[in-house]
């Protein structure tokens, strides 16, 4: 597989999201129609594989999307990187079902690593950035794990292209 076409994605967490785990309202809506067009025209320009890392919040929304136009564009494909098997054991029910949902339509599925541990996620991110010449992501603010998978792609010379959350 030639990483010129792979593409993952970041973002936050539902507590660091306007909508909080509540996928409604105008600030919400207007958020997702932004990231569809954005994977859209990631299609569009070649890309053709997409990797998530199954957390709750935007890697569960982006990868619901990619699943959503995979109806449109059927060669597209699904990878998720979960960083650890027991991952969707700490999701509500909701994000429960919607991962299960996921994998059982994903065209693959990679554990990293049998149990837990501190460094588990950003060894997650490092592995699909490392996978991937762009990255697609969604933050708010300058810290934390979606921050520092943007500036280890900008380091690895990895594409990153923003998809604001508030416009």
């Amino acid at each position: 597989m030639s990483t010129k076409k792979v593409c993952c994605f970041t973002g936050h967490r539902p507590k660091h999201l306007p909508w909080r785990q509540y996928e409604v309202g105008e600030t919400f809506l207007a958020f997702k129609f932004r990231l569809e067009k954005v994977i859209e025209k990631a299609i569009l320009k070649g890309y053709n594989y997409f990797i998530s890392g199954m957390a709750q919040g935007i890697d569960l929304l982006a990868a619901e999307m990619v699943m959503h136009l995979k109806t449109t564009y059927s060669h597209i494909k699904l990878e998720c990187a979960i960083p650890f098997n027991g991952q969707k054991e700490s999701f509500n029910s909701s994000d429960k079902l919607r991962y299960n949902n996921i994998c059982k339509q994903a065209d693959k599925l990679s554990v990293l690593a049998q149990t837990y541990s501190p460094d588990c996620l950003m060894k997650r991110n490092k592995y699909m950035v490392d996978k991937s010449s762009k990255v697609i992501a969604c933050y708010l603010y300058i810290r934390g794990g979606t921050y520092n998978t943007i500036k280890y792609a900008m380091q690895k010379g990895v594409e990153v292209e923003i998809v604001k959350i508030l416009e």
